[in-house]
C-alpha cells in the first residue's frame, strides 16, 4: 500500500519545474510541505521525468513516518535507473537509523542522516531529490532549517495551500533558492488510520521472513541508550534500591547517576530524583533497534525480543543474515511487532 504513485496529471508549474531543474543539473533539491501536500508525488514525478531526460537521479527518502523505501524509521538512499511507479519499487542502498516514526526529539539525527546520504548520492547522481516529513511548524520547522543549513540544497520546493509557509520560506532562503508552489487540487488528504495502515503494511513487508538472532552484548556495543553505561551495581546497592522501591532489579549501573532495569513487586507510586533512572523491563520488549556498521549506517532493523542481562546476550528478530561488519546495536524509541502493529512511542529520555 502506497500513498504516492507516478502520475503525469500535474499542474503546469510542475512541468516548468522539470525544465528548470534539468537545465541546472547537477543539483540538490529538497521538497518541503505539510502532511498530504503531495511531496512524495512531486518527488516521484520529478525523478521519472528527469530520468527520461537522461539524468542520473538519487532519492533520499527522509519521511520516516510514511516511508516509501523500506524500512520505516530510517532515512534511505536509492538510485532509480529507470522510470518507476512508486518509491516502494526502489531498493535502498544505504540507510541511516532514526529509530522512530515520530522524530520530533531527533532533529539532530534527522539532519545528519540527510546530510550523510546526500553526500553519498552526489558521488553517483547529478540530481539528488530529498523527500522530507510533514512536520513544518515548531520543532519541525527547525528540523528543516538544520537540514538546509547542513545540505545547502540548490533548490527547495515548498508546497503550501494558503501561503502558510512564508515564515519557513524566509528561514530557508538563507541556504538556497526557495520555490513556493501550491498544493495540487488532486492531492488527497489521508486519515490518521489510513497513514497508520500504510506503516503497518511496511512493517509487515520488511519483517516478513525475519528470524531470531542472538547478539553477544560483550562483542557489539549497545548505543542510543544510557543503559549499560557505568560500573555494575554492587550487591549492596542493588539490595538497597530493591528494598526502598519494592522492585526486582534485573540489571543496574552507576555512572553520573544510578540506572536500573526493574520490574515492580508492588504497584505503588514512586518519587525519586534525577540521580536515579528506572526503566521498566517490559519497555524493552519489542523495542525497535538498528544494527549499525562501521560507517555508522544501518544495514538492518530488528525487534528486541529478550535481554539476558546475566549472560550478556540479546535475542533480536531481524531479516539480517549475519552480524559480520556490525559494530553497534542501537536502541530506537518505539515498540513494534513484526506483524506490523505499533505498540507505542517512547520519549527519548526513557532509555
Amino acid at each position: 500500500m502506497n500513498k504516492a504513485t507516478y502520475t503525469v496529471e500535474v499542474p503546469p508549474d510542475r512541468v516548468k519545474l522539470v525544465e528548470e531543474l534539468s537545465s541546472r543539473a547537477p543539483l540538490k533539491l529538497m521538497i518541503v510541505g505539510d502532511t498530504d501536500s503531495g511531496k512524495t508525488t512531486l518527488a516521484t514525478f520529478l525523478a521519472n521525468e528527469l530520468i527520461s531526460l537522461g539524468h542520473s537521479v538519487a532519492i533520499v527518502d527522509a519521511d520516516v513516518g510514511q516511508k516509501g523505501i523500506l524500512p520505516p524509521a530510517t532515512i534511505s538512499l536509492a538510485f532509480p535507473e529507470e522510470p518507476f511507479e512508486s518509491f516502494a519499487e526502489l531498493t535502498g542502498v544505504a540507510h541511516y537509523f532514526i529509530g522512530t516514526v515520530s522524530p520530533s526529539q531527533f532533529a539532530g539525527e534527522m539532519a545528519v542522516g540527510v546530510k550523510r546520504l546526500t553526500d553519498m548520492a552526489l558521488r553517483e547522481a547529478d540530481v539528488v531529490i530529498i523527500d522530507t516529513t510533514g512536520f513544518v511548524s515548531g520543532i519541525g520547522a527547525e528540523m528543516k532549517r538544520l537540514k538546509a543549513e547542513l545540505v545547502r540544497p540548490d533548490v527547495m520546493v515548498l508546497l503550501e495551500r494558503r501561503n502558510e509557509l512564508g515564515g519557513l520560506a524566509k528561514s530557508l532562503s538563507k541556504y538556497g533558492e526557495v520555490i513556493r508552489l501550491g498544493v495540487s487540487e488532486l492531492a488527497r488528504v489521508h486519515s490518521r488510520e489510513e497513514r497508520r495502515e500504510v506503516r503497518f503494511s511496511k512493517w509487515r513487508a520488511y519483517f516478513k521472513g525475519a528470524s531470531p538472532i542472538e547478539v553477544n552484548l560483550g562483542e557489539i556495543q549497545v548505543t542510543g541508550t544510557s543503559l549499560f553505561s557505568g560500573r555494575p551495581l554492587t550487591v549492596e546497592e542493588k539490595a538497597l534500591l530493591e528494598e526502598l522501591f519494592k522492585w526486582v532489579i534485573l540489571a543496574g549501573w552507576k555512572g553520573n547517576r544510578y540506572t536500573v532495569v526493574k520490574a515492580d513487586v508492588e504497584a505503588v507510586p514512586h518519587h525519586y530524583s534525577r540521580a536515579l533512572q528506572a526503566v521498566d523491563f517490559d519497555r524493552l520488549s519489542n523495542l525497535l533497534v538498528g544494527f549499525i556498521d562501521g560507517d555508522g549506517l544501518c544495514p538492518s532493523l530488528g525487534v528486541l525480543k529478550w535481554v539476558n542481562f546475566t549472560a550478556g546476550t540479546a535475542q533480536v528478530l531481524t531479516p539480517l543474515d549475519s552480524l559480520n561488519g556490525i559494530e553497534e546495536l542501537r536502541f530506537g524509541r518505539m515498540r513494534v511487532l513484526e506483524t506490523g502493529e505499533e505498540l507505542g512511542l517512547l520519549r527519548r529520555e526513557e532509555l
